[in-house]
């Protein structure tokens, strides 16, 4: 079922303390959420059992990791396996966020197995795809994104995609001081729908969540939620503040 979903990345910010009183200050200002809008928090993995344990009662609320291991179990050291996260009682977790590909060189066959590992865990995935300045330049930022998501998920069933979110990062729009406007970003999301209906029909691709991961705020959220194929946000910075966070949620309550 396709929803509308705001996602908060906290990357590597927030201890302990921190993020308690942040999740608290959300809580406190949240709306009514219902089956068809949800919000998802991402700390980072030392928070996520506290994190759950703050949201559990509260309907529509869900806890996601930032990144999981491709491997179940093992001689790993540093890594953590995707039934570590289930298990913390985090829902979602994100998977090739632009960050993990450029700084920690994730390939697409990494990706795509870390996608098996989370779904085969009973974790929801959100995929992250996005091109960069020179791709955008070039003009081949279609392409470009096509063979991320062909690459990462089109080894996938039909079935699995129910459990599968898109988030479309345009990289070049987040700290360049370019800025994507709400044409830009329905443009490359209504490709991005065209390219799984394409694989896997239109029904299956009008249910798919894509989500906005490019510089979100409360200015400019409403506009990008009006957007026929914008689903939500993968909120970056805006997601430390409890005030902003809630003004890009509210924005997703009245689209």
């Amino acid at each position: 079922m396709r929803k509308k979903i705001v996602a908060g990345n906290w990357k590597m910010n927030m201890n302990l303390e921190e993020g308690h009183e942040l999740v608290s200050g959300v809580l406190k200002g949240l709306p009514a959420l219902n089956a068809d809008k949800e919000v998802v928090i991402a700390p980072p993995f030392i928070n996520i059992q506290h994190t759950f344990y703050q949201i559990e009662d509260v309907d529509h609320v869900h806890v996601a990791a930032q990144n999981c291991s491709t491997e179940n179990a093992g001689a790993y050291t540093g890594e953590v396996a995707a039934s570590m996260i289930k298990n913390a009682g985090a829902t979602y977790v994100i998977i090739g966020h632009s960050e993990r590909r450029e700084y920690f060189n994730e390939t697409d066959a990494m990706l795509a197995k870390k996608t098996d590992t989370a779904l085969d865990n009973g974790l929801k995935v959100i995929f992250c795809c996005g091109e960069s300045l020179s791709v955008r330049d070039a003009g081949t930022q279609n392409d470009f994104v096509e063979a991320q998501l062909k690459a990462g998920l089109f080894h996938l069933h039909k079935h699995q995609l129910a459990n599968i979110v898109v988030a479309y990062e345009p990289i070049w729009a987040i700290g360049t001081g370019r800025t994507a406007s709400s044409q830009q970003a329905q443009d490359m999301h209504a490709h991005i729908r065209s390219v799984f209906a394409a694989q896997y029909g239109q029904p299956t691709a009008d249910n798919l969540t894509i989500l906005y991961g490019g510089s979100c705020k409360p200015s400019n959220a409403a506009e990008l939620f009006a957007c026929a194929d914008v689903d939500g946000g993968l909120i970056g910075g805006a997601s430390l503040k409890a005030e902003e966070f809630l003004g890009i949620v509210n924005a997703m309550m009245g689209a």
